[in-house]
C-alpha cells in the first residue's frame, strides 16, 4: 500500500489514515500535523521555548512573552520526563516525529522563509512541551490569577468580612497583615501584553453523555462543544479518522502531540472540559541577601537559572530566574522582603499522560476509560460513554494534598513546612460518577466536588450552564442526535433569568425598559433585550464593585482586559442576587438594581448580534495584511453570553479582542459508527487551501457533517 492510500481527505477535507498497528497511523498523524498545521506547531514551540523575540520581532512586549515562557521552564525538565516512557510510548512518540519531519522535509511552510528561520526536527521534547502549554495556558493560568487578585485586594485595604463574602470558605490560613507585606513585581490592573500570537486560549466547554434509556436509538449519545478562541486561524483542533487492523478510532486532536483527546474507537466515546481544580499554590517567602528563610531562622540559598533570551537586531538579554522547592520566586531575593513562589502541580508531567490517552484508543467500557483518563495528569472533566449502554464521569488532573483547613487559594508561609505539599491526591478520590440514576450527566466547568472524596475546586464558574442543559435533558425521553445539535445552539441564559427576577418589577412599560421586561432570556443574534440586559449587568458591576468595592476604574479594567469576571461570575454573582450584603454599603439590593437600570436603559437598544462582529484573525500575521489576501475571515457574529449553553464570549485581554465560543462541535451516538461534527475553520493552516476554512460556514448555520470510516477517498492530502 503506498503513501496516498494510507493518507487521504474525505470530502470535507478530513484527513483519514490507515495503518497496520497503533506506531504507524501516529506516524502518518505527525505527517499529516506537519503537513496541514506546519506553521501552527512551530509557532507553538518558538513561544514554549520562550525564542519568540529571537525569531518573531524583538518588540518590549515580545520580550515579556518569552520572560513568561522563560518562568515557566517547561522545556528544561523534558529529559527526565521522558526517561518515564513506557517502550510503547516512546515507539508512538518517535514515530510521530518521525511523520511530522517528514513533512518538514518534503516542505517548510513558506512563512519561515519570510521569517528568516530554519525549524530544527520535530523531538520528543517538544511533543512534552506542548502537551504542557495545552493544560496550562489560560485554564490553570486563570485560577492564578483569581488568586493574585486575592493578594491585590487585602492590599487594597479590603476587609475580611467582605472578603470572606466574595470567597466563602477557601481562605483559611490568611493572614492579612503578612499578605499586606508581599512585594508583587506585576499586578493584574497593569498586566504586560502575553497573548498575541499562536498560544491557544481555551476557557470553557460543556460536555454531557445520556444513557440508552433516554435515545430514540436506545444506546447512549455523548456531546461535546470545547470553548476556545474561535477569532483565530487556524482552529486549534485538528479532526482526524485512524484506522488500523484492529479498529479505528476518530476526533479531535491538537497537532504537536500524538493524541486523540476526544473522539470516539468503536465501543468508547470519550470528551473533556476544563475543571478548574486548584493545582497552583503560592508560598510568601522571606528574602534576605540572596536567601529564603526557613524555620527556626535558618537562611538558605535559592537555586539560580539564567537565561540569555535572543533578540532579532538588538543585543540578548539576559534573565535571572530564583527557585526553591516551592517553585520560582516573583522578584529578587537580594533586596531584602517579602515575596512569592509559585507551583503548578502538573509541571514536569507526560509520561504518564500520554500513556493513558495512547491505551485510550484500544478501551472498550466506561470503567477502563475513567480509570485511564484519571491518571492523566492535567485537569479535565472528562465524560465517557460505551456501546454496553454505559455513561461515566472521571475528574483527572494532580491535586496537590494539603494541611487540613487550607485550599491552597490563599498564599501560605512557605517557611512553616506544614504549608508543603504532601504528595497528590488518588485519581479514584477525585469527582467521578458511573451511571447516574437520572440517565445523564453534565460539565460546564462548574462546582463538582459533590461527586469526589477530596475538593478539588475552590473557584470555578457558575451552575448556569449545566442547569439548562440538565434541565433540558431531564424533560425528554427520545434524544436524538439532532436534539443535540440544537443544545449546542441554546442561548438561553438561567443567570439572566434569575436576575430578572428582581429587576423586571422595577422597570418601566415602556421604551427600552419594556424590551428589556418583555426579553424571553435569549442571547440571540437578534435580540435586543439580550443587548440592554447586558448593559444592566455591566453597571451593576460598577454600582456593586466599584463604587462600593474596589474603584471603578480597576472593575473596568478587570472587565476589559482580563477574564476574571468571565471566568469566576459566580463569586460575584452571589453577591449581586443576595437579598443583603455588605458590599451593598448603605444601599439596599433594589435601590443599586434601580440605579444601573437607569444607566442601562439610556443606551439605545441594539441587536445583540451587532455587538458581537469578530474578525476572525491568521495567528501570525494578527490582522496586519491587507483583507483582499484572504489571511483574515469575517466579521461574524458570536451568538449567546457567558452563561448560556452556547457559550459567547467578547472582551479584550492583553491588548486584543479576543473571544471563547464552541470552536469544535461534536455528537457521537453509539449505535452508529459515526460521529458528527461542525469546526470554525478548516483542516489546514495554508491561506490557498481549500480547507483553510472550509468549515465555517456549516459551524456558523448549524450544518452538521459526518465522520465515517467509510468515507470515499476523495483528495490527497
Amino acid at each position: 500500500m503506498s503513501n496516498s492510500d494510507k493518507i487521504w481527505r474525505d470530502k470535507h477535507g478530513v484527513c483519514h489514515v490507515e495503518g497496520k498497528d497503533r506506531t504507524e497511523i501516529f506516524g502518518l498523524m505527525g505527517y499529516a500535523h506537519g503537513k496541514d498545521r506546519g506553521m501552527q506547531i512551530l509557532l507553538m514551540r518558538i513561544l514554549g521555548q520562550g525564542r519568540a523575540s529571537e525569531i518573531l520581532d524583538s518588540s518590549d512586549e515580545m520580550l515579556e512573552i518569552d520572560k513568561f515562557f522563560r518562568r515557566m521552564n517547561w522545556t528544561g525538565s523534558t529529559s527526565s520526563e521522558i526517561e518515564k516512557f513506557s517502550p510503547e510510548v516512546r515507539e508512538v512518540t518517535d514515530a510521530y516525529c518521525k511523520g511530522v519531519n517528514r513533512a518538514f522535509e518534503e516542505k517548510v511552510p513558506w512563512e519561515c522563509k519570510l521569517l528568516r528561520f530554519k525549524p530544527e526536527p520535530w523531538c520528543t521534547e517538544d511533543v512534552i512541551l506542548i502537551s504542557r502549554m495545552i493544560g496550562y495556558l489560560t485554564l490553570a493560568q486563570s485560577q492564578g490569577e483569581m488568586e493574585r487578585l486575592l493578594i491585590e485586594f487585602v492590599q487594597a485595604g479590603m476587609d475580611e468580612e467582605r472578603l470572606n463574602e466574595l470567597f466563602p470558605g477557601i481562605l483559611g490560613g490568611l493572614d492579612i497583615d503578612l499578605v499586606k507585606k508581599i512585594e508583587l513585581q506585576e499586578r493584574l490592573v497593569s498586566p504586560p501584553s502575553l497573548w498575541n500570537i499562536a498560544a491557544p486560549l481555551m476557557m470553557a466547554s460543556n460536555n454531557w453523555a445520556v444513557s440508552g434509556k433516554k435515545t430514540v436509538s436506545g444506546k447512549p449519545i455523548l456531546s461535546n462543544d470545547p470553548h476556545l478562541e474561535v477569532n483565530r486561524l487556524p482552529n486549534v483542533w485538528y479532526e482526524m479518522v485512524l484506522e488500523t487492523m484492529d479498529g479505528y478510532a476518530m476526533g479531535g486532536t491538537m497537532p504537536g502531540a500524538p493524541a486523540l483527546l476526544v473522539g470516539r474507537n468503536q465501543n468508547l466515546a470519550w470528551s473533556a472540559t476544563y475543571t478548574f481544580m486548584d493545582g497552583t499554590d503560592s508560598w510568601i517567602e522571606k528574602c534576605r541577601e540572596g536567601k529564603y528563610m526557613r524555620e527556626p531562622d535558618k537562611w538558605v540559598d535559592f537555586t539560580e537559572r539564567e537565561e540569555i533570551i535572543k533578540r532579532k537586531k538588538k543585543a540578548p538579554v539576559k534573565v535571572v530566574f530564583f527557585e526553591n522547592k516551592h517553585g520560582i520566586l516573583e522578584g529578587n531575593p537580594n533586596k531584602d522582603g517579602y515575596y512569592i513562589t509559585t507551583a503548578w502541580a502538573p509541571a514536569f508531567s507526560g509520561a504518564v499522560t500520554f500513556d493513558s490517552i495512547i491505551r485510550i484508543l484500544d478501551a472498550k467500557t466506561v470503567t477502563e476509560g475513567m480509570d485511564l483518563f484519571g491518571r492523566v495528569e492535567t485537569s479535565w472533566n472528562c465524560i465517557l460513554a460505551d456501546k454496553d449502554g454505559n455513561i461515566g464521569y472521571q475528574m483527572s488532573g494532580l491535586m496537590p494534598k494539603r494541611r487540613e483547613g487550607v485550599s491552597g487559594f490563599v498564599p501560605l508561609p512557605g517557611w512553616e513546612e506544614k504549608n508543603d505539599w504532601q504528595g497528590f491526591e488518588k485519581p479514584e478520590d477525585l469527582p467521578r460518577c458511573y451511571n447516574p440514576e437520572c440517565g445523564y450527566f453534565v460539565t460546564s466547568n462548574q462546582n463538582l466536588n459533590e461527586y469526589g472524596k477530596v475538593d478539588p475546586i475552590n473557584v470555578g464558574m457558575g451552575p448556569y450552564r449545566s442547569d439548562r442543559i440538565g434541565d433540558l435533558l431531564s424533560e425528554n425521553n427520545e434524544i436524538t442526535r439532532e436534539y443535540m445539535y440544537k443544545l449546542h445552539y441554546d442561548v438561553y441564559s438561567t443567570q439572566a433569568e434569575l436576575f430578572m427576577k428582581i429587576l423586571g418589577p422595577l422597570l418601566p412599560d415602556k421604551g427600552p425598559g419594556k424590551i428589556l421586561r418583555n426579553w424571553n432570556f435569549k442571547y440571540s443574534a437578534d435580540s435586543e433585550g439580550a443587548f440592554l440586559f447586558d448593559r444592566f449587568y455591566k453597571e451593576l458591576y460598577l454600582e456593586v464593585f466599584g463604587k462600593n468595592g474596589f474603584g471603578t476604574q480597576t472593575v473596568e479594567h478587570i472587565d476589559k482586559h482580563t477574564g476574571i469576571f468571565n471566568d469566576f461570575y459566580i463569586n460575584f454573582d452571589r453577591i449581586l442576587l443576595s437579598e443583603n450584603s455588605l458590599w451593598f454599603g448603605s444601599h439596599t439590593r433594589e435601590d443599586l438594581y434601580l440605579k444601573a437600570a437607569e444607566k442601562a436603559l439610556k443606551s439605545q437598544p441594539e441587536k445583540w448580534g451587532n455587538t458581537r462582529k469578530v474578525i476572525m484573525k491568521n495567528i501570525l500575521f494578527d490582522g496586519r495584511l491587507p483583507k483582499f489576501l484572504g489571511f483574515d475571515r469575517g466579521p461574524i457574529s458570536i451568538i449567546g453570553s457567558l452563561a448560556t449553553p452556547h457559550q459567547g464570549q467578547v472582551f479584550e485581554s492583553a491588548g486584543r479582542q479576543t473571544t471563547f465560543a464552541p470552536g469544535l462541535r461534536m455528537v457521537i451516538d453509539l449505535s452508529t459508527d459515526e460521529m458528527n461534527t461542525n469546526m470554525a475553520g478548516g483542516p489546514s493552516d495554508r491561506r490557498f487551501s481549500k480547507w483553510y476554512c472550509s468549515d465555517l460556514e456549516n459551524w456558523i448555520s448549524g450544518k452538521y457533517k459526518t465522520l465515517d470510516v467509510n468515507s470515499e477517498k476523495k483528495y490527497k492530502l
